[in-house]
């Protein structure tokens, strides 16, 4: 049947050329976004675990940030720690001195001085604070190590006031000096414990810091493979609709010519 109102060649044409040409804006945002998925139509499966990927990295990442601030509160905590045992170490100096019988009572008043200053010092330590949380105190902190919540790490809590007590001490007598000892060793056997603890607990979150960072590597590398474009295989799938393109618009103008020649049968 040779007809002028229905042209199907031309429909089809044009219809095939419609498709080829949506098909060609999806690679050209594809290629130049460097997104496989730029809409949900694009992978509605896909986009919805891209989006739970994305959620998980940028908790990981939050995660991440919040244990190295507990590293930086127990490294900060340490140094006072640090300080803390010069203090006792010379305090324990002076207590050995004042057991020297050739000593003054003059020279051991002295000594006393000194002591009563480094004791001050240490309450002084005994207040500092990080960002506003108090360093050394009875309080424990919680520290969450995975970006789920579920794990967690606690930091002792280090109360340099009761565990390093030396207000009782006294050098400003043979005896009184002598006495102190004890109380002396037994405070620096407690700021061990709290140097040791602390140091445990730096090394804990270290190894969550590293592992939070394998895990924000694998979901990038995870959401990737879902989202990002192969750049090789859709710069090849341009080229071939580029050419549909061309074979198409060349077919639709030849359809369109091919009613031309109806018009040779009307003359």
């Amino acid at each position: 049947m040779i007809s002028i109102n229905t042209n199907t060649a031309s429909s089809a044409a044009a219809y095939n050329l419609g498709n080829t040409n949506v098909n060609l804006q999806k690679s050209l945002n594809r290629l130049s976004s460097g997104s496989r998925i730029n809409s949900s139509a694009d992978d509605a499966g896909g986009l919805a675990v891209s989006m739970k990927l994305s959620a998980s990295i940028r908790r990981t990442e939050a995660t991440q940030a919040n244990v190295n601030n507990a590293l930086s509160f127990l490294q900060t905590q340490d140094g006072v720690l640090k300080n803390a045992d010069s203090i006792v170490s010379r305090v324990s100096e002076l207590a050995a001195l004042g057991t020297d019988v050739t000593k003054s009572t003059d020279d051991l008043a002295l000594y006393q001085t000194e002591v009563t200053s480094l004791i001050a010092a240490l309450g002084d330590m005994a207040t500092e604070e990080f960002n506003g949380i108090p360093l050394l105190d009875a309080s424990s902190l919680t520290v969450y190590t995975s970006q789920d919540a579920a794990q967690s790490v606690t930091i002792t809590a280090a109360d340099l006031a009761s565990e390093v007590d030396l207000s009782s001490v006294d050098v400003s007598s043979n005896t009184g000096a002598q006495a102190a000892i004890s109380t002396i060793t037994a405070a620096i056997e407690n700021l061990a414990t709290l140097r040791a603890t602390n140091g445990s607990e730096q090394s804990r979150l270290t190894f969550a810091a590293d592992m939070l960072a394998v895990n924000k590597t694998n979901l990038e590398a995870a959401n990737g493979r879902i989202t990002d474009v192969d750049i090789a295989s859709e710069s090849a799938n341009l080229a071939r609709l580029s050419i549909l393109q061309q074979a198409g618009t060349a077919m639709l103008a030849q359809a369109n010519q091919s009613s031309q020649s109806l018009l040779r049968l009307l003359v």
